[in-house]
């Protein structure tokens, strides 16, 4: 396996230059049926290297943090890979997290070029995006008063270089920087090396046996970057990325039954979209190989509904990991819905499945503080609940620009590896299948003990009437008091106050949430903007507290 995935992308070049790298639909607005443009691999790899070509004559520089707002889209891929192999560091961050977020990780960032397409650089303009560090503005469109050049001049300055390649990228340089989402604080600069994409791809390529040829429907953009690492095709869909949750399934169902698609990876917001879909209309798909989802756990009926529309034969999986580390672990649906959505309903919390070799998780004693070395780890017993930790050649070493975040989330381990805290709970069962209990910031601290909200919703997330809960606490920690916020499953005819009836019921049969006093009802929880499915716990407490006021 090559160090970096701009040698993956220039080996697959070599190997299969005429295969399709890309397929991107033609025409503003698209409706099904949608043409695809095709993009060969090799086409991909000259388009790359004549940006980066461009860039170099530019004066972009090994070690340049580079912010990039560009759609999913040619110059998408091309521009970050050309910039990986200048060695510059592309900043990428989602532009849904919110104005004031997006302000503060640029600032954080402190990038010297920005790209764009004109409308995130007129919002760069008007809200004053980075305006203390950029040097230099390239428009991915027209140049208008907004931007220094665009890219098209790029290319042309590209093709007009004769000089040779710059300096030769390692697997120890950075990369890029990847925001986390901030669905349980301020967004997080997480710093990639080469080798830690190199990673993720070589894992992920073996954990699901990808093989090069196969055709991919990434449907969230950064995931996208990995097909052609794998030599596989990447179907852009013609859909709002930055809103998973309401893509329109006709565009979905189009490109998998018209473009050959094996695999697609979607978020739990997207896939019950799309799965409620494709029950109503009985829709089905012949060729899939698989389906993954991540970023938050996947409903048991969200799997159930997926598994009908797909080949028997077919997976669906779900990866448990982070931004600062991915994959961890993984799970089948198939074991899922033969057994532990049962369990998960009793309060076992989400079973996530086996590590994902070679990462190494182990389940420490929940600390808030930081952890120095090896030697302070606490280590609890199998079936008891604590903080998870991983150790992985795909695990990141450190956050840009926050010292104290990663102290308080990397230990420095005897063998030279990097121990990831991952912010979350959970615990090992016999089998050492690793079940995830809910994020470490978010439990409740009782009078009789920590309590932990996935584990305790999954009991009442098992209700007909229950689409999804949210457990929050009241007061000070020690003292905390649970309340359970609850939006509705939509068509359930019963009343608010007879759902709170049988919830504080079903509350009273559990050890764990009988803890629960109150029953809140909410339209539509606030969720993050990335996968559209972690639940802003934090803001409905504060709603709770003024509720209780």
């Amino acid at each position: 396996m090559t160090e970096t995935i701009v040698e993956a992308l220039a080996a697959m070049a070599s190997s299969q230059p005429d295969a399709v790298a890309l397929k991107l639909p033609i025409g503003r607005r698209p409706s099904p049926p949608v043409s695809y443009k095709s993009v060969s691999y090799n086409e991909l790899a000259n388009d790359s290297r004549l940006i980066a070509r461009g860039l170099r004559s530019y004066g972009v520089r090994k070690g340049q943090r580079v912010a990039v707002m560009v759609k999913p889209s040619l110059e998408l891929f091309s521009l970050t890979f050309a910039l990986f192999s200048l060695g510059a560091v592309p900043v990428l961050v989602d532009p849904g997290i919110g104005l004031k977020a997006l302000k503060s990780c640029l600032a954080e960032a402190r990038p010297k070029l920005f790209i764009g397409i004109p409308a995130a650089h007129l919002a760069r303009l008007l809200f004053g995006w980075a305006k203390g560090s950029l040097t230099t503005t390239v428009s991915v469109g027209p140049k208008g008063f907004w931007a220094s050049t665009t890219l098209q001049k790029i290319r042309r300055l590209g093709d007009s270089d004769d000089e040779p390649e710059g300096e030769r990228i390692s697997a120890r340089d950075d990369a890029a920087i990847l925001f986390t989402s901030g669905s349980t604080g301020v967004p997080k600069g997480v710093v990639y090396k080469h080798q830690h994409f190199a990673a993720q791809v070589r894992m992920i390529r073996d954990l699901y046996d990808i093989q090069p040829g196969e055709v991919d429907l990434p449907t969230f953009p950064l995931f996208a970057l990995f097909a052609p690492a794998l030599g596989t095709t990447a179907v852009i869909p013609p859909m709002d990325f930055t809103r998973p949750a309401k893509v329109d399934p006709r565009v979905l169902a189009d490109a998998i039954d018209n473009q050959g698609v094996t695999t697609m990876f979607g978020s739990p917001a997207l896939l019950n979209t799309f799965s409620r879909w494709c029950a109503q209309e009985s829709k089905t798909f012949g060729g899939f190989k698989r389906v993954i989802s991540a970023g938050a756990p996947v409903p048991a009926e969200v799997l159930k509904r997926m598994r009908e529309a797909l080949p028997a034969s077919a997976d669906i999986v779900t990866p448990y990991g982070a931004t600062e580390c991915l994959p961890v672990a993984s799970i089948e649906s198939r074991e899922v819905l033969a057994e532990t959505a049962k369990l998960s309903a009793t309060g076992y919390g989400v079973c996530v499945g086996r590590a994902a070799a070679p990462a190494r998780v182990i389940i420490i004693k929940t600390s808030d503080l930081a952890i120095t070395s090896e030697s302070d780890l606490q280590l609890v017993a199998d079936g008891v609940i604590g903080e998870i930790c991983v150790a992985s050649p795909a695990a990141t070493e450190s956050y840009f620009g926050r010292s104290t975040a990663t102290e308080k989330a990397k230990v420095a381990m005897n063998d030279g590896q990097t121990l990831h805290r991952m912010g979350d709970l959970g615990w090992f069962d016999e089998q050492q299948r690793l079940w995830f209990c809910g994020r470490k910031s978010q439990r409740l601290q009782t009078a009789n003990g920590d309590r932990h909200t996935v584990a305790i919703e999954g009991i009442f997330n098992a209700h007909p009437a229950v689409f999804r809960s949210a457990l929050v606490g009241l007061g000070t920690p020690g003292k905390q008091r649970a309340v359970l916020w609850v939006e509705r499953e939509l068509g359930q005819a019963i009343s608010d106050a007879n759902l709170s009836q049988e919830l504080l019921a079903l509350a009273a049969e559990h050890e764990q949430s009988s803890c629960v006093e109150k029953i809140l009802f909410h339209r539509s929880f606030p969720v993050d903007i990335r996968h559209n499915a972690k639940i802003g716990r934090e803001k409905l407490a504060i709603l709770a507290a003024k509720a209780f006021a």
